[in-house]
């Protein structure tokens, strides 16, 4: 295989699109329990909205796209995610053609960018708007130097402005990248020239139209917007020893050197003989991209200071370090050296990760009870599904919950029937037949049998009669769980009139 793709460079989309479906599939063959992000992309896809509040709506627009289309379900959510995976892994590919002179760098841009945690492990374990922002990083770097780099045509520059328009809907953090495109070629002259030409108004039309409704969103809603991400960055700011401008840039370093730490080892260790050689290559797009990855993340050191931020994460910076496997690949072809020899090696590593990630995370699945170690793909909601459908009545219109991680699960098993989350309703209670509203909650833990405060109060709200006097409690075995382990629900019947 190794050889094999050396001489035929193209099998390298054959193998992407096979990791992507051995992904789809495990994830299928899973308990069909949700994640947290998973869970939340669930509850969202019954509504179609301009904004959800502290993430831009472009991954809720396609998922609530396909579940209208294929319905709910583990798979409708697994293939959105997993497509976006594919699309950035192709178009990364696409871009090392476009700019690289040797048929074997797409391969090795895209061997050496599955070996950043974000792609091979975090998209693969819990991640999503990330996902569909680094789709657009992809599409953009894509669409961006191939307008550069090609005779001036329209429709390049369109899709330029459609990669940024769908990159700003993905994650806000987005709009830093073309930013530092557009300062990474000011002291080229010969690039300069682009930005003067009038298809630039064009793509910046497309780009317009794309972001308008939810920028109208953002006007009216700024605070949900905003938020959530600015309490988790300032983080930890109460305790914090050093002052926040220096915490938080103490913390982006240290952020930026996990999310790259890995791909460098990866890299020095395929390509030490060359290193030096390497590091003294340039050409006009090692340039370019060394720019740009400067010019990222001066911009967010400037955004961190002047937020007094003093917490970020890694996966925040996702989109940035997204450029070094492409930088890497620029220095191995201005230096003029021939990737081949290497490629086995970077093939065996970045099978080892990619492959073996999804393999451990569905693994962890069936091994972890074995240790007592339960995490949400054990909760047994498909188990208390079960349970309340053998109760004898007709069944709810609909069901409330206070949690999103219940919510989203619920949403899979009971997929015909509205859920309503405290807090995030959309009205939907006002629009509801005559019937029976189930109010269901976990009850793992001490003291909480009783109904949680935020049912209760939205249950008073609306014209229901409690139809049992106390909580009803059922303890379902774990999904692949040791004997007499258990997870505890609590639920009641209202009847609304």
């Amino acid at each position: 295989m190794r050889s094999l793709l050396v001489r035929r460079p193209n099998l390298l989309y054959v193998l992407i699109a096979g990791y992507c479906l051995l992904s789809i599939v495990l994830k299928i063959l899973r308990p069909d329990s949700l994640e947290i992000d998973e869970s939340e992309q669930a509850l969202l896809s019954q509504y179609l909205l301009l904004g959800y509040g502290a993430q831009p709506p472009f991954y809720n627009w396609l998922q609530y796209g396909v579940v209208a289309l294929f319905g709910i379900s583990v798979a409708s959510l697994t293939v959105v995610k997993t497509g976006l995976l594919f699309l950035f892994l192709l178009f990364y590919g696409f871009t090392a053609r476009v700019l690289a002179s040797s048929e074997l760098a797409p391969t090795v841009a895209v061997l050496v960018v599955l070996t950043l945690p974000p792609v091979f492990l975090l998209s693969q374990r819990d991640l999503s708007h990330t996902v569909a922002a680094l789709f657009a990083v992809s599409l953009f770097l894509y669409a961006f130097f191939r307008a550069l780099k090609r005779p001036p045509r329209l429709g390049r520059y369109l899709l330029v402005g459609v990669a940024v328009g769908l990159g700003a809907i993905s994650k806000y953090n987005f709009v830093i990248l073309p930013v530092a495109a557009l300062l990474a070629i000011l002291p080229e002259a010969m690039l300069r020239k682009h930005l003067f030409d009038w298809r630039v108004l064009a793509s910046a039309a497309v780009c317009a139209l794309i972001v308008a409704p939810h920028v109208f969103w953002i006007v009216n809603n700024i605070g949900h917007a905003t938020g959530v991400t600015v309490a988790e960055m300032k983080e930890g700011a109460d305790s914090a020893l050093l002052p926040h401008a220096i915490q938080g840039l103490v913390s982006l370093a240290v952020a930026t050197l996990k999310g790259v730490a890995l791909t460098l080892g990866v890299f020095g260790s395929i390509f030490y003989a060359d290193i030096g050689k390497i590091l003294r290559a340039e050409s006009l797009w090692t340039r370019v991209v060394g720019r740009m990855l400067v010019a990222c993340f001066l911009m967010v050191a400037v955004i961190v200071v002047a937020m007094d931020a003093t917490h970020i994460r890694p996966k925040w910076l996702a989109l940035f370090t997204a450029l070094l496997p492409l930088y890497l690949t620029l220095k191995i072809d201005a230096a003029g050296l021939d990737p081949a020899r290497r490629l086995p090696a970077l093939l065996s590593i970045a099978g080892v990760l990619s492959v073996g990630a999804i393999l451990m995370l569905w693994a962890r699945v069936f091994i972890g009870p074995m240790i007592g170690d339960y995490s949400f793909a054990h909760t047994p909601y498909n188990g208390f599904a079960t349970a309340v459908r053998a109760e004898t009545g007709a069944p709810p219109v609909a069901i409330v919950v206070d949690d999103r991680i219940v919510a989203g699960n619920f949403r899979i098993q009971f997929p015909d029937t509205p859920i309503i989350l405290t807090g995030f309703s959309q009205g939907a209670e006002k629009r509801l037949p005559a019937g029976r509203i189930l109010a269901a909650w976990s009850a793992e833990g001490k003291g909480l049998e009783a109904i949680p405060p935020r049912i209760s109060v939205l249950l008073e709200s609306m014209p229901t009669r409690m139809a049992d006097s106390k909580p009803t409690i059922v303890s379902v075995p774990y999904n692949a769980g040791r004997p007499g382990d258990v997870y505890t629900f609590a639920y009641v019947w209202a009847d609304l009139r």
